[in-house]
């Protein structure tokens, strides 16, 4: 039970160091809500006391403490807690705000092979719901720790009155935490998994609007429809297995509420007619009994919120703590006019729980020159790209770029220096200058036409009725496979980026738009270093020289009429390609 609370108490760190800055506010908050709830303990205490001089005749004092009770309970208690609640809920959206960025911040650094092990579905929950489901609470909880203390005050008070009506509380409280304990593990184990049943169904939700045109065009609707049909039934059963465990937790409370309400009354009442108590304890007792009940009904929901925050907040732990992943580390050199030089030294690499797929790999790629990359499908051709922009470390080895170990380059440096163009390349649901301006919040219209007219496009965007203004949609959808190449490499060169990775840019592109982009690479050789993965031959032929991957190797390199006379696996791919 020790080991439990304090792995509980471990879990609320990361939320004390972000409200650290607001301690101050919370202080007041809670010491508003904490006088608004002493001062409403004396309700009771009043209620009986009016009515004692009522029963006595007694109406000047009976008006005066009315009055005393008005002021008390209009002007303070009230002002103050809503003051409190005002403050609280200041801190709490400030928490939700921090925990939001915080965790969005840590998800982005998480390493590559966390996105593969990890839906999309959870990963975004974690950085919304379970956010959210963690500031919601935060008010509530202080409410009810306050209430709580108000209640042993008032149980003072009953003992001091009543020791038989002090100890049957007790009794009640105790019958509580013993059913609470009981449901407990089965209620937490309930919202652990349901959150990952919600994971699965964003992550499909998710992919369906990503891919809609994919899905229409493939004529899975129906099946993908089914699908999310079937885990909507498995969130649906259960949330009706909580809803029905947490009514059974209600029926049990509300028949231990109203058992402590009728023992108490009729405890009062006996007294009464012995004369151990008086009306006055009697009708505090009605007023202060229901502060128990509201405090029990308070049990009853904060009970299951409780489980529901612990949940979200240890998932939210294990991205801000690493629990699940280190942090991706770079170095804080910066590559100075860096001229583009690659160069891997004896470089092995293999995906987690995967072959070797580079033994001993070394090879250097220069500046200024056409690179191309060849070879049979999974001899390793992407990974090299993977490995260079550091979507994935070496398991041993070095890569260079100017002789600098890229790993001991800052994050700025190598994401600025490196670009890669991919097959399928990723756009953001903005118009097209914006495009821009997430890459380089302060470039201008007239520098982003620069870049489009030097990858051949802004002939094709001035065109369009908005111009740069365009939306782009999801993925770039209203772009051809050909513009979004262009764009990308326009992207890339907004960047200054000295070295471009081409990763089978072109194999899927018709003859036009692989012209356009041969345009590009070809103005772009000069300056830059351009690495390009083909996979089909005939885009390379004119290439400086083609290295040959094979067997996670390089197998033999030169230019295309030496490779086709010397290497049998390079004539191979370029005569069947030819067939096809």
């Amino acid at each position: 039970m020790k080991n439990k609370s304090r792995k509980s108490i471990k879990e609320l760190k990361n939320v004390y160091i972000l409200i650290k800055d607001d301690k101050i506010r919370l202080i007041v908050a809670f010491l508003c809500i904490f006088i608004s709830s002493l001062l409403s303990i004396t309700n009771g205490w009043f209620h009986g006391e009016i009515i004692e001089y009522i029963i006595a005749l007694n109406v000047k004092n009976a008006l005066l403490f009315l009055g005393a009770y008005f002021v008390i309970s209009v002007l303070f208690n009230n002002t103050l807690d809503n003051i409190g609640v005002m403050i609280a809920s200041k801190v709490e959206s400030n928490l939700s705000r921090k925990l939001s960025i915080i965790v969005y911040k840590k998800t982005l650094n998480l390493p590559s092979y966390a996105f593969e092990e990890k839906t999309s579905g959870e990963l975004i929950n974690r950085i919304t719901s379970d956010t959210e489901t963690l500031s919601n609470m935060f008010n509530s909880i202080i409410q009810v720790l306050i209430n709580m203390f108000s209640c042993l005050l008032i149980l003072i008070y009953v003992f001091f009155n009543s020791y038989i009506v002090g100890f049957e509380i007790i009794f009640f409280l105790i019958t509580i935490f013993l059913v609470a304990k009981k449901l407990n593990p089965r209620i937490k184990q309930i919202n652990k998994e349901l959150k990952a049943k919600k994971d699965d169904f964003t992550a499909l939700s998710t992919e369906s609007i990503r891919g809609i045109r994919e899905i229409k065009t493939l004529g899975i609707k129906k099946n993908l429809i089914n699908e999310i049909t079937k885990l909507r039934e498995l969130i649906f059963n259960k949330d009706i297995e909580d809803i029905n465990l947490h009514r059974k937790y209600s029926i049990v409370m509300w028949t231990i509420r109203i058992a402590m309400e009728c023992t108490v009354f009729a405890t009062c009442l006996i007294e009464i007619y012995y004369g151990k108590s008086s009306i006055g304890f009697f009708m505090a007792m009605t007023w202060y009994i229901y502060k128990f009940t509201w405090l029990i009904d308070n049990l009853t929901n904060m009970n299951r919120m409780y489980q529901r925050l612990f949940v979200s907040l240890r998932r939210i732990n294990e991205i801000i703590d690493n629990s699940l992943y280190d942090d991706e580390l770079f170095g804080s050199l910066k590559a100075r006019k860096p001229q583009g030089n690659i160069t891997f030294d004896k470089v092995c690499f293999g995906y987690p729980n995967e072959d070797i797929t580079l033994k001993d790999f070394s090879v250097s790629f220069e500046s200024g020159k056409k690179i191309a990359i060849v070879g049979k499908s999974g001899q390793g051709k992407s990974t090299l790209f993977n490995l260079i922009t550091r979507i994935f470390d070496v398991n041993s080895g070095n890569i260079y770029l100017d002789g600098i170990d890229i790993r001991e380059l800052s994050e700025e440096s190598l994401r600025k220096n490196i670009s890669i163009i991919r097959q399928e390349p990723f756009l953001f649901n903005r118009t097209i200058i914006d495009n821009f301006k997430i890459i380089k919040p302060t470039i201008t219209l007239n520098e982003v036409k620069k870049y489009c007219k030097m990858a051949y496009l802004d002939e094709y965007i001035e065109s369009l009725p908005k111009k740069y203004n365009t939306l782009l949609g999801e993925g770039g959808v209203n772009l051809s496979g050909g513009q979004k190449q262009r764009l990308s490499i326009a992207r890339a060169l907004a960047k200054e980026s000295k070295v471009i990775l081409f990763d089978e840019a072109t194999s899927a592109l018709d003859n036009e738009s692989q012209s356009y982009i041969k345009k590009v690479i070809d103005d772009l050789v000069k300056d830059h270093t351009i690495i390009i993965i083909a996979h089909r031959l005939s885009t390379i032929v004119d290439s400086d020289v083609i290295y040959l991957v094979d067997k996670g190797k390089i197998g033999a390199f030169g230019t295309h009429k030496q490779l086709l006379e010397k290497n049998k696996i390079y004539k191979s791919l370029y005569e069947n390609e030819d067939e096809e």
